[in-house]
């Protein structure tokens, strides 16, 4: 049998179809279901996020919409405007469906800037390292290696104490405590590209180092960033919410999810448990979530974990 009688697409003239690289990606990883499920869930609390504004019966931001008199109320009451609270209210008044999803807006900006920013300057200050080589590589590897001594927990304390309270200040500890994860992330996948054929090939053809570094080393080092980046920002949201929690990272009036968990934790044994309960659950959907998708992305963009 010949191969135009095997394959009718080539009796016919036509072509095969290729399937790309990120068709490959896409099939591999809703491959799982648990994956899927974690992207959908994620996906989903990221919209009621960005929706906040329009679907919610309250600003929890401004004072003159929270009455003291809805303290404490619990879930599926009735408020003194008129709506009902789903979720209850905290003792502040604030409703708790509707503090929830602004917090949650809150720790997904947090979460995502500090990452963006951290990967950018760990990324760079990696491929630096491991390009230059000697006595650079050396300094630079000191230093992140004297960052990760100290858990980043204590690191981003230590600067939040130092720099005060505030989103913009929360950012900063944060990008603070995360950049040597991915400065050192890059550094090692960028040394074993440094030695392959395609880079002594350009440095032949006198290309110029910056575009070596970053038109053709930096690529290939994408799939473990990635990885990285979904797990730095699930420790950053959780990082963000251990601070306001112990109240030095948001202020009372900027309710992020770890300021409403603390703001429950005095009632908890007076059987108000929703009070901390509802965002701690929100708390942990996020934070897993995210993290099945970047368990799920390290076996999918790593050819050794594949089946």
């Amino acid at each position: 049998m010949s191969d135009a009688t095997a394959h009718p697409a080539l009796s016919a003239g036509i072509p095969a179809k290729v399937e790309t690289p990120f068709q490959r990606f896409r099939a591999e990883f809703f491959e799982s279901k648990i994956a899927t499920v974690a992207l959908a869930v994620f996906g989903s609390i990221v919209l009621l996020a960005v929706l906040a504004p329009w679907i919610t019966p309250q600003n929890p931001y401004d004072l003159a919409q929270v009455s003291v008199m809805d303290g404490r109320l619990p879930p599926g009451s009735e408020a003194f405007d008129g709506y009902t609270m789903w979720l209850g209210s905290d003792g502040s008044g604030r409703d708790l469906y509707s503090a929830i999803l602004y917090g949650l807006r809150i720790s997904l900006t947090v979460g995502l800037a500090s990452g963006v920013i951290a990967l950018l300057i760990g990324m760079a200050i990696g491929l630096v390292a491991a390009y230059a080589g000697g006595r650079i590589e050396a300094i630079i590897m000191r230093i992140v290696d004297l960052q990760l001594s100290f858990p980043a927990s204590l690191v981003a304390l230590m600067m939040v104490a130092a720099l005060g309270k505030g989103v913009d200040k929360i950012i900063l500890a944060l990008v603070i405590a995360q950049w040597a994860y991915y400065a050192r992330t890059v550094r090692a996948t960028a040394l074993v590209e440094r030695g392959k054929e395609y880079v002594e090939a350009a440095q032949c053809l006198g290309i110029s180092r910056f575009r070596i570094v970053f038109r053709h080393i930096l690529p290939n080092c994408m799939a473990p960033l990635i990885v990285v980046g979904t797990v730095q920002t699930a420790s950053a949201i959780s990082l963000e919410a251990t601070l306001s929690f112990l109240g030095v990272g948001l202020p009372q009036t900027e309710p992020s999810i770890g300021v409403l968990i603390a703001n429950g934790f005095e009632y908890m044994l007076s059987g108000r448990y929703w009070i901390s309960v509802f965002p701690g659950l929100a708390l942990l959907l996020t934070v897993v979530s995210i993290n099945l998708v970047g368990d799920h992305l390290r076996d999918v963009l790593n050819p050794r974990l594949k089946k």
